[in-house]
């Protein structure tokens, strides 16, 4: 069986898109106030037995434009992925892959040990590993006769 993410509103989202970059506005809005950002990248979120493990599918994003950030319990990932800029000549007649700002935040549990969080980026997949702290085990306490 296959998930299939519903989004009644990504067909809007697209035109918008197109119109927004035909009438060059850079900024979209959203009740008055300007977008975050531009796209927003598919992530997997695993939990294993000992860690947290995220995946972000960044393809055509240099590793120095990704950001990673830490921040009350908040773990954001941000960056921004350059358009090609097309030549005349090229014969491109339609663009769908997204460019621009993105961002995603992601509030983690408190046995996330922040501090030693990792990340990579491969192939256009970025990796973050959250290792979960060990668990505080209750003490057992003697009750001795006076």
């Amino acid at each position: 069986m296959n998930l299939v993410r519903f989004e009644p509103w990504s067909l809007v989202d697209l035109v918008q898109r197109d119109i927004d970059r035909l009438s060059a506005r850079p900024q979209r809005q959203f009740n008055g106030e300007k977008a975050v950002a531009d796209w927003a990248p598919a992530v997997d979120i695993i939990e294993d037995k000992d860690r947290f493990v995220l995946r972000a599918d960044l393809p055509g994003v240099d590793r120095d434009d990704i950001d990673v950030s830490m921040d009350d319990g908040v773990l954001t990932i941000a960056g921004e992925r350059r358009a090609e800029e097309p030549s005349e000549f090229d014969g491109i007649k339609r663009y769908e892959r997204a460019s621009g700002r993105f961002q995603r935040r992601f509030t983690l549990p408190e046995s996330a040990d922040a501090e030693a969080i990792k990340a990579r980026s491969v192939n256009g997949i970025l990796e973050i590993s959250i290792p979960k702290r060990p668990e505080v085990q209750a003490r057992r306490i003697t009750v001795e006769a006076a």
